[in-house]
């Protein structure tokens, strides 16, 4: 038998031993994302519905993003938030790339260099009309609406879809949407 061929499965099935006891530790199955992300559809503004609070959006309101295609197939990102402390507005610009060009689902994203974070779209509503964007750790998560209001019913249904993934739900805040008319005009 050829050394190459055993050496290969040896190495094939560790890994796969290796894989399904990380997944078995971390209690979670890989984080499913959309099927196909068409990113010229996905460009423009998304008002923020809800999110997993973490320190760099502390005391924001009315967040929301805007999404340009650049020149090189990355995309100019420009977040965006009212201070509920004092009414400012705060501003982040970055970039992001796919990661995955076969369906554009997982993305890196830097809002300084050399740091970079997922942006893993996992869901999106019928004609974009709402994504679901989070990390494959599932400690960052947000519902984002083409409209700064999202169908009760569907966001229920879609935090129950989100449980079963194993993200924490009963953590998302939803922040009050002063300052949401000030999304229409990030960029």
């Amino acid at each position: 038998m050829n050394t190459g061929i055993v050496i290969c499965a040896v190495i094939t099935a560790f890994l796969a031993v290796f894989c399904c006891n990380a997944f078995a530790a971390s209690g979670q199955l890989p984080l499913q994302t959309a099927e196909k992300v068409d990113l010229q559809k996905y460009m423009g503004v998304w008002h923020e519905i809800s999110r997993l609070e973490h320190g760099f959006q502390k005391h924001c309101i009315g967040s929301g993003a805007e999404y340009k295609l650049a020149a090189d197939n990355e995309v100019e990102v420009l977040n965006s938030c009212t201070d509920e402390r004092d009414g400012r507005r705060r501003e982040a610009k970055g970039r992001a790339w796919s990661v995955d060009p076969v369906n554009n689902s997982k993305l890196k994203v830097s809002f300084f260099w050399p740091f970079r974070g997922d942006y893993w779209i996992i869901e999106l509503g019928e004609n974009y009309r709402y994504s679901v964007v989070g990390s494959p750790d599932r400690k960052y998560l947000w519902i984002l609406g083409r409209e700064p209001e999202l169908d009760e019913s569907l966001y229920q249904k879609i935090v129950e879809r989100l449980r079963t993934q194993g993200f924490p739900v009963d953590s998302l805040v939803k922040k009050p949407l002063k300052g949401k008319s000030e999304n229409a005009k990030l960029l």
